[in-house]
């Protein structure tokens, strides 16, 4: 087969569409398709794939590399990405990362017009329940994969020696100020975990005078964005992955890397996290300070329950491989387009 993947955002810019769709074109080429990838994210160090990419191309080049696939993919639908169909006639498919609203939860003319122009697509591909709920039209749900040839678990027990971890970006939706405020509460009750928070965002300054202000400084450290070899060594070496999220994560491919590397999850349960954490870790509601607390706690006092959650992850883990994936997307392909 022979698939064109249009994603206007794609690597080095980092993200979690950038991530799954590097991931699944690798292993698509891998299960022996031909795959070429059109996007708009310039590259100055020229990195090399084993796929076709093809970064802010001629019109006249985009349009012959649409003639000459069997299936467009989308990476979410960009109204200015559907021109060439118009053109072509080719059959296309569409994978739903994330809603199709505004931050504050409003439809605009925009995000209407996408909605309705999925309906024409030969197949809608949602990564979660969730978002397949959200859509207008039915939807197969294929959950993301993770890279299972970097996440994985490989440090001793006694190596895995800090507590707590964030990965994520450092913005209000993601809750790390409900994280440091959930270990101000834990301390009062004698609990003092240590904390690591990996990446950068407009809220570490306001995050930095949060744990002055909670004299937290000798729990929690700020390592700032690490590339991806690093996360996972940083996840080989502590115990319990917190994602306190406010907002409806989409999918959280950070749960499963967590998890891959023996890390028991603590998530926020709306959206498609919790479809992410599995068997794997506990969920509480959104922006809930006090289960948030809780759920540490339990972990925290009752260490016996680790390996079960962590036994309990590992055939959920298989699922989300990348090659399991990328077949099941084939599969679809094939019986749909």
């Amino acid at each position: 087969m022979r698939i064109l993947i249009y994603s206007p955002q794609f690597s080095p810019q980092l993200g979690g569409v950038e991530v799954v769709t590097e991931q699944l074109a690798r292993a698509w080429v891998t299960l022996g398709a031909a795959v070429v990838v059109v996007c708009h994210t310039p590259d100055p160090q020229g990195q090399q794939y084993p796929f076709k990419l093809w970064r802010n191309p001629h019109p006249w080049r985009w349009l012959r590399a649409v003639q000459g696939c069997d299936l467009v993919v989308y990476s979410c639908i960009s109204l200015k990405g559907l021109w060439p169909l118009v053109l072509t006639g080719k059959p296309w498919a569409a994978i739903h990362h994330t809603w199709y609203r505004r931050p504050d939860g409003s439809v605009g003319w925009a995000e209407r017009l996408k909605l309705w122009v999925m309906g024409g697509a030969r197949l809608n591909i949602a990564v979660s329940g969730a978002i397949a709920a959200h859509l207008p039209v039915p939807a197969l749900v294929i959950e993301n994969p993770y890279a299972d040839d970097l996440f994985n678990e490989y440090s001793t027990p006694e190596e895995r020696s800090h507590r707590l971890i964030f990965v994520g970006r450092l913005v209000s939706d993601k809750g790390v100020d409900l994280l440091i405020t959930a270990l101000a509460h834990l301390k009062q009750r004698g609990l003092q975990p240590d904390l690591t928070i990996i990446g950068t965002g407009p809220e570490l300054p306001q995050l930095e005078a949060q744990v002055v202000a909670n004299e937290l400084q000798s729990q929690v450290r700020f390592w700032g964005e690490l590339p991806p070899m690093a996360v996972a060594e940083q996840l080989n070496h502590h115990q319990i992955l917190v994602i306190p999220s406010r907002w409806q994560e989409p999918f959280g491919i950070v749960a499963l890397e967590g998890m891959a590397c023996g890390c028991v999850v603590i998530g926020s349960e709306g959206g498609g996290l919790k479809d992410a954490i599995g068997p794997g870790g506990m969920t509480f509601p959104n922006g809930d300070v006090k289960a948030l607390s809780e759920a540490i706690a339990t972990l925290l006092t009752e260490p016996q329950t680790w390996e079960q959650y962590r036994q309990a992850a590992q055939a959920h883990l298989e699922r989300h491989q990348r090659e399991a994936i990328a077949r099941q997307y084939l599969q679809a392909f094939q019986a749909h387009c």
